[in-house]
């Protein structure tokens, strides 16, 4: 009996997870450079805390659904040019401050200011004014009717935000998520641990640490070692089939919103030509990239919009591979030899992508010189500073063709007629009104061949097989741990 029952208590002892039933540790290839979601454009800032520390007035769903969140339902007055956001009652910050509609109003007041360093300040733009009805109700008036401003408030860069704490929010983030901030071991772990506080549903994690894993190698070694129990983004796809054939762990294959492209600098000649751009994205072979890169997880694009959106055009063909095309392009244009630098940010899809683009171009007369370049400095020497080439990034926010319109974006294209067509699309407020300047805008910059577009990024992460609750697919850049919890 004895011996029975020292084995039922190892086998219960292998049900749990090795580091706790309520903790999870989960690995991210790239460290935020902060955790201010309203202050910068980086990605690995909402991964970690999107959801999780900070929440908006409206919230994406694991679907891309717009949900409530600290707005617990909203009016549409004016045809669309009025919202007025009803907030749940007892809320509070983690810092125990009270949350009401003045945090709403500096919250989005301070989003749209002169002086704002807001990466997605456009979405603030058509508001006119914010005011305080009463502690729990907001009234937002817009410059002109705009159907799809609750979309616009769920974006992780519209989160609602604690006036006592911003100052510290980029190294101490203070939200009313469902966890708090605890630590930040820059280069290693950021730790977030459950909020005895919160308003809404409590989550089932007592504490979440994100492991900074850069490495496809390191990251694989980690999964198998058990250093880390998920890897929503995994780095390494060539080995998910040996994961998926371990009973260990669970391959979760999913989409993303993350058009994948060769941007080029629109502003710098000879890519002011466009016969050298359309001469660049002909010489590019799509499938190439996504198997040499991408170990075949990807969906080729012809334009800037997630085929997996209903109003998506398969524009592939108009920038389909023909290396012939492209000399002959090249030819016409004039322009003698061409040398151009490309950028490549640490993403695994950037580098690897990057060699094979190197060497299409070469196939066709181009050269590439490649400077590999570490998150911080490609976000401020490209992203910021325009000072590049080429560079190959995954714009990984949600139905964001707009930032095409934005004269001073990184690629610097802004056409008056795309800025026209935006323009109409802001004031649009029927889903075939819309669809229609969806299709035209797509259209519009494939035949201008702005860049030259590669792949839409899969989703492909990898699990301990007793997680459940981590999104399958990736409607933002989150990873969203309100529904994650271990199973026995």
């Amino acid at each position: 009996m004895r011996d029975l029952l020292k084995s039922a208590a190892a086998l219960m002892l292998l049900a749990l997870p090795a580091n706790a039933q309520d903790a999870i540790t989960l690995g991210m290839v790239l460290e935020p450079p902060n955790l201010d979601p309203t202050g910068g454009a980086a990605a690995a800032t909402d991964e970690v805390v999107y959801a999780n520390v900070f929440e908006g007035l409206t919230r994406f769903g694991p679907n891309g659904t717009i949900e409530p969140a600290l707005a617990e339902r909203w009016d549409v007055e004016q045809d669309g040019r009025v919202y007025v956001f009803h907030l749940h009652d007892n809320v509070t910050f983690h810092d125990g401050a009270g949350f009401d509609a003045g945090d709403v109003v500096f919250t989005l007041d301070r989003a749209r200011a002169a002086d704002s360093t807001n990466a997605q300040k456009v979405l603030f733009q058509g508001i006119e004014t914010v005011e305080a009805v009463d502690p729990l109700t907001v009234r937002v008036t817009l410059t002109a009717p705009d159907g799809n401003f609750p979309f616009k408030m769920a974006w992780g860069d519209a989160v609602m935000l604690d006036p006592a704490s911003v100052a510290d929010i980029a190294t101490r983030p203070v939200g009313t998520g469902p966890f708090r901030f605890d630590q930040w071991v820059q280069g290693d772990r950021i730790v977030l641990r459950a909020f005895d506080g919160y308003w809404g549903d409590k989550p089932a994690l007592g504490s979440a640490t994100f492991r900074i894993i850069s490495d496809p190698s390191a990251a694989f070694a980690a999964m198998m070692s058990g250093d880390v129990d998920a890897f929503p983004n995994f780095p390494a796809p060539e080995t998910l089939p040996q994961l998926q054939a371990d009973p260990r762990f669970k391959v979760i294959i999913g989409t993303t919103e993350g058009e994948t492209i060769l941007a080029m600098n629109n502003a710098r000649p000879p890519l002011d030509n466009i016969k050298v751009r359309q001469a660049i994205a002909h010489a590019i072979n799509r499938q190439d990239i996504i198997d040499g890169a991408m170990f075949g997880y990807g969906t080729p694009i012809g334009s800037h919009f997630a085929p997996h959106h209903p109003d998506h055009v398969d524009l592939t063909g108009l920038s389909g591979f023909d290396p012939e095309t492209s000399k002959a392009l090249l030819a016409e244009a004039g322009t003698g030899p061409i040398t151009l630098r490309l950028a490549l940010p640490p993403p695994p899809y950037a580098r690897r992508g990057g060699e094979i683009v190197q060497a299409q171009l070469a196939a066709v007369g181009i050269t590439t010189q490649i400077t590999n370049m570490e998150w911080a400095q490609w976000l401020e020497t490209v992203f910021k500073g325009g000072d590049f080439d080429l560079t190959i990034i995954s714009h990984t926010e949600p139905l964001d063709i707009d930032i095409y319109a934005r004269p001073d974006y990184y690629f610097h294209y802004a056409k008056p007629d795309f800025v026209a067509l935006m323009d109409r699309l802001q004031a649009a407020v029927t889903p075939e009104q819309r669809s229609d300047l969806y299709r035209q805008s797509q259209e519009m910059i494939a035949a201008d061949f702005v860049n030259a577009f590669l792949f839409q990024l899969a989703k492909t992460g990898v699990a301990d097989a007793r997680i459940e609750g981590l999104w399958e697919n990736a409607p933002t850049q989150a990873n969203d741990l309100t529904k994650v919890r271990w199973v026995r």
